[in-house]
This record gives structure tokens, sequence and C-alpha cells, in this order.
């Protein structure tokens, strides 16, 4: 059976008792996410009432098949006990829902319209205009549906900020046991709805007030303005109320508060079905500019943390959001293609789309994460507002394979494993790696080792087939030639400590495309933001001021 398109339509009353915030976080954070984190479903909008109306607020979610809503398991068990959070069930508790299935009739659009749900969509404004009707008792629907296809919508195409009409009838797998035509017109803010001589004429015809009279048995007509576009994952910052973690511990959210940042963790998942965790904290404003962090291979976001805490006490910079992420193999579960630069660099962009963010104000990376950034900037220039990157290359040394072969059966020789059996990189290679990325002077036996030693752990727990299928992507790339048509502003950091790479990266900033900035960290090796982050966020400071 061919699938049948339609949307989830719901309507809500929060009771006068639920905190707005408490609503909007459990909606924007929790419950809308869910749902278009779904194979299955394509977009998800909340709607607030412009009309004064109640139910004040209205989500619309497309689906390919509306059957998936009753058989997939996936769907229907997030409203259950053990899945469903009990912060779901607190506040559905004081919400009125009236929830609705619809399948799709039949679709009419401009030619200039655009999927709010795309990108490059962000800070589009709508207005739906949504039209109920029933039919009165044994009357031929064909002849509603004729008039709307022949005569209603054509003549709303004409009216000034027409984008959509789109039809819909009470889908097979709805159970509310009302059948009802729905139909979702959608204008730009600035319309011509109830003014101009083209909707005069669309709502004034012999035919219209045929079929009202003869045909209609219920009508009813609200105006919704959009309120929030859903993604894949959670980045509310805004709404945070309290502490909270999802049922499988892989979201959890912190509301800023006594100086402390608000904060998202959560993940994504990308096209070929790789989770890719993520922290997201700063600014509460969605605008906020976004500064997007890139590990090193055998690190997680964690090398950041005195970098970022030391970035947000400067005056001004509590204006931006950070967002920070686990890059493919640090976990054993990061897919089945070959990754590369491309594949990582890839990865950004996938970040970029779920959180909705059009344009990244910076990307900053370190090693593998320098390339990649690098490569994003070279490769998606409309996607990236500037570049940071930090102890790389533009191409990979001839002896990489030999030299990342070599570690690679230094853990495997050692076989560390963790309490539950998989196979983690271990104590001989985290030593290795330590003592090569951090200067000497960071052996203190205080405050600097201690970092150290993070790292080391860090390096220790890291897959070890996660980091045999990552490490590939250090074997063999080349993007030296994109260099020179360089356009996106730049800068390139190194540790000062950090072998021949202060020569290479001196000319790596003389070769991007007409110059970039170049800085070398004194005191520091491989990953100067751990050795030194007062003075990489200092830098950083400065040139997102410049």
């Amino acid at each position: 059976m061919a699938p049948t398109p339609g949307i989830l339509y719901v309507k809500m009353q929060p009771a006068a008792s639920l905190p707005a915030n408490q609503f909007h976080d459990w909606y924007n954070n929790e419950h809308g996410p869910l749902r278009v984190r779904l194979p299955y479903c394509q977009n998800g909008f909340r709607y607030r009432a412009a009309d004064g109306q109640e139910p004040e607020w209205m989500a619309v979610y497309d689906f390919g098949n509306t059957a998936d809503l009753a058989s997939e398991e996936s769907y229907t068990k997030l409203r259950l006990p053990g899945v469903a959070s009990q912060r779901e069930f607190d506040v559905k508790s004081h919400v009125s829902i009236d929830r609705r299935m619809y399948d799709l009739v039949e679709t009419k659009q401009s030619p200039d319209f655009k999927r709010l749900e795309d990108v490059n969509s962000v800070g589009e404004e709508n207005v739906c205009f949504a039209i109920g009707f029933t039919i009165k008792p044994g009357k031929d629907v064909k002849e509603l549906e004729k008039w709307y296809s022949e005569e209603h919508i054509p003549l709303l195409a004409k009216v000034p900020g027409w984008r959509r009409s789109r039809r819909f009838l009470t889908s097979a797998v709805d159970d509310s046991g009302k059948t009802e035509h729905l139909a979702l017109h959608d204008y730009a803010p600035q319309n011509g709805v109830g003014t101009s001589e083209e909707y005069k004429a669309a709502t004034n015809t012999p035919w219209r007030e045929q079929v009202m009279r003869d045909l209609v048995d219920e009508k009813t007509r609200r105006q919704y303005n959009l309120y929030y576009t859903f993604g894949p994952c959670p980045r509310d910052l805004t709404s945070l109320v309290s502490d909270w973690s999802y049922t499988n511990a892989k979201t959890t959210t912190r509301p800023a508060s006594s100086g402390k940042r608000g904060v998202i963790e959560s993940y994504i998942t990308t096209k070929d079905g790789v989770d890719l965790p993520y922290r997201l904290e700063g600014s509460s404003d969605p605008d906020a500019p976004l500064i997007l962090l890139s590990n090193s291979i055998l690190a997680d976001w964690g090398i950041w943390d005195d970098f970022v805490d030391a970035f947000f006490s400067a005056n001004g910079n509590g204006r931006y959001r950070v967002l920070r992420y686990n890059t493919r193999g640090r976990s054993k579960h990061c897919g089945e293609q070959t990754i590369s630069l491309d594949l990582l660099t890839s990865d950004i962009i996938s970040l970029l789309d779920a959180l909705r963010v059009p344009k990244a104000a910076t990307v900053m990376g370190v090693s593998l994460g320098g390339a990649t950034t690098l490569n994003a900037a070279l490769k998606y220039p409309d996607r990236v507002a500037s570049l940071i990157s930090c102890d790389t290359n533009t191409k990979a040394p001839a002896s990489n394979p030999k030299a990342w072969g070599e570690r690679i059966e230094v853990a495997e020789k050692e076989g560390a494993q963790t309490q539950s059996g998989e196979k983690v990189v271990g104590e001989q290679l985290a030593e290795m790696t330590v003592r090569r990325w951090c200067v000497p002077e960071s052996y203190d036996g205080g405050e600097a080792e201690a970092k150290i030693g993070k790292v080391k752990r860090m390096v220790h727990e890291n897959s070890l087939d996660g980091f045999k299928k990552a490490v590939q992507a250090l074997f063999e790339y080349d993007i030296s030639e994109d260099m020179k048509n360089a356009s996106v502003r730049a800068a390139f950091v190194v540790g000062g400590g950090d072998g021949i790479l202060p020569n290479t990266m001196k000319e790596m900033s003389a070769e991007y495309g007409k110059g970039a900035e170049f800085v070398v960290i004194d005191g520091a090796g491989h990953l100067p933001m751990v050795e030194k982050p007062k003075e990489v966020a200092s830098f950083v400071t400065n040139f997102s001021r410049t």
C-alpha cells in the first residue's frame, strides 16, 4: 500500500496554574524534539493564537505516512511510563490537549514558497489560518473538494502574501471518532487577508455561498502566528527552569543560576545513524552568535572546559553560545562509512542544521578538529563566519599511517577493557599521548599536571574500535589547494612547544586566501586550550571583536 502523507495536529491550553516557562521548557526541549527526532517525522512547528481564542497553542507535525503514527512502536511508546519522563506526565496533567491526525488531500503553494523547517528559513515568520469543516449527514463531500480545488484555492492564491494552502481529511488512524475537513493556509506576516480586494473576491462567490449553505454543518476558523520551529534535538536555553534528565539519560538540562550558565546536553543523529553527543551553553538568546568547538582525536569535549570558563568570564562574552560535541570515534558506535575529513566536516554541518544555526560565528578546532573546522570553512563558507584552527596541518604527513598504526598496536597489545568488556585505548597509549601533547613544564606536580591527568583519562577511556576507525581520517587528506581561494576570515593558533607545527602553521597562515592571523601560545604544546586556557580565551575574545 502506498504511504499516505499527513499531519499530527495538536491544540493545547495550559492551565493558569502552570508557569509559562515550565510549559515551554517541556515543549521545546523534550516533547517536540522527541517527535521530530523520529525518522519518519519530517518537521514540527508550534503556533500561538493571534485571534484571542482558546486553545492558545497549536502544534503541527508532518509525517510521510500517517499509518506510522499508529503502527510504529517508536512513536506510540513515547507516551508510556518508563519512556515518557515524569515531567511529561506532570506538565500534561495541567494541559488540555486535543490531538488529531489528518491525511493530506491536496497541496498548492506559491512558486517562491520556502520550507520553514529549512535552516535558511530561520527567523522567517508565518501566519497560519486553520479552517475546519464538518459535512452535513448524507451530503457528498466531492462538491466541497471540487469547490476548494477549482475555485477557492486558486482565488486565495491571488491574495497578497499567500504562500501555501493544504487540505486534509481526518485520518483512518485517528481515534477521535469524528470526521473533519481541515484546511491550513499559510501567509506572510504582511498579507491581504480580510482587507484586500482579492480576499473579498475569494470569500464572496455564489459557489462558496452554496457550499456553506448546503454542505457545511459546522465551521471553525482560527488564526495563528508561528512561535517556534522544532529541530530533532533540544536547543532552547531561554525557557530552562530546572535541572532535568530524560529517562535514557542522553539529554540533560540545567538552567542559568548564581552565575552558572544555562546548559543543554543531548545528541543529534546523523543521516547515517550515528549519535553525536553535544553540549550547548551560554546566552539564552536564540539568535545569539554561536562558537563551535571541535576536539582532537582521543579526547572529548572536556578539553575545552577551562577555555570556555575563561572565555565566558570576559566582559561581553555572555552574548555568545558555545557548542561542543564528541566526534566520531569517541565511542565504538561511529557508523559503517570510512571516516574521512569530509565526513567529519559534514558532521559539523549536521550539528548546525539540527540546532538551526544558519551560520556559525566561529568554528574552532584543534588537531584533527583543527583540520575539520578548516575544511568546514573551505567547503561551506556560507555556514561559517570565521575560523580558528589550532595545531593542525593542511595535508596529512606521509608518516601518519605508520605512526598511528604503531600507536594502535600499543593499545591492542595492552588489551585494556571497561568493566562491561568494551575495549578501550588504555594506560600505555594514554601516557605516550599526553607526553607527546604537553610541554614538560606542565608536569609541575600541581594544577597544570592535574589538567594533564584529566586529558590522560579521556585518552585512556576512548573506545579502541572507535579510535581505529576515526584515525583513518588522519591517514590521508590534503586541503592545501583549497586554501588558495579561502574567503572566510581566519586565524591559526599553535602551541609554541608543539614540535614543528609553529613553522608549519605560520606557512599555512600565509597560504590561506589573502592571509590569516597567526598566533603562538607560549608555554603550550598540542592542546593550548588545556595548558594555557586564559591566553587562548583572550585571543579568541579579541579576534571575535575585530
